[in-house]
């Protein structure tokens, strides 16, 4: 862990998980699936264990039951579809931003950081859940989970952040709340600053070996 500020010029911020909330919806999606699928609902707690390797991934757990399962594809198929209908109308109805986002994303931007965003979601409910949770004006740049051809915890997404604004890898920090994103960026060559409340499929992100470990983004302060 460090204890001395970090000497950076880009922060590149992860979604799910470190600065949304984003499993309310996504739990009430996956139960409505299971509804429509004549099966049994998982609830919050489960889906919140389950969340973080994008969508796909996310109905996969739902259908085996297992974070670790497979699903037969005509099961898959069918769920997938109906997921992303259920999600389109409620990317953001009950989903909210963690406390210190807000204070954080300024404090970011008042020092001077170039900022941008950098998410496994599909940009066709990233930019919606940006907008409608009034953030998105504080990204340069949101890089989507179907932006490239590859993404977190491959580390194409945080290199092309850094080509983008012309800023050297090690002149870059993550912030995020997976062992994914903490992969990505080693990988890419970028500091990892994780948050504690995040989705690590009930694992301590500190066994991760992040850069540094905080509670809310307001502890940025002593950092950037």
């Amino acid at each position: 862990m460090v204890s001395k500020k970090f000497n950076s010029k880009l922060v590149m911020i992860d979604v799910d998980g470190t600065l949304v909330d984003s499993v309310p919806d996504l739990a009430y999606c996956i139960d409505q699936t299971m509804i429509v699928m004549g099966r049994d609902v998982w609830g919050e707690d489960k889906v919140r264990h389950w969340v973080g390797n994008g969508v796909p991934k996310l109905v996969e757990r739902s259908i085996s039951g297992k974070l670790e399962g497979e699903a037969n594809k005509k099961d898959f198929d069918k769920a997938y579809k109906i997921f992303l209908d259920l999600y389109s109308q409620n990317t953001s109805k009950r989903s909210c931003l963690y406390d210190g986002v807000i204070e954080g994303l300024n404090y970011i931007k008042e020092q001077g950081y170039l900022l941008g965003c950098v998410t496994n979601k599909a940009e066709q409910f990233t930019l919606p859940i940006l907008k409608e949770l009034e953030i998105i004006d504080n990204f340069e740049i949101v890089i989507s989970g179907d932006t490239l051809e590859k993404k977190k915890p491959d580390p194409l997404p945080l290199t092309h952040a850094s080509d983008f604004f012309g800023v050297k890898p090690e002149e870059s920090i993550m912030i995020g709340d997976s062992i994914s994103d903490v992969k990505a960026s080693r990988a890419a060559g970028y500091k990892i600053i994780c948050m504690s409340y995040g989705y690590n499929h009930g694992i301590d992100i500190r066994d991760s070996n992040p850069d540094l470990v905080i509670d809310s983004m307001t502890e940025l302060i002593n950092y950037l």
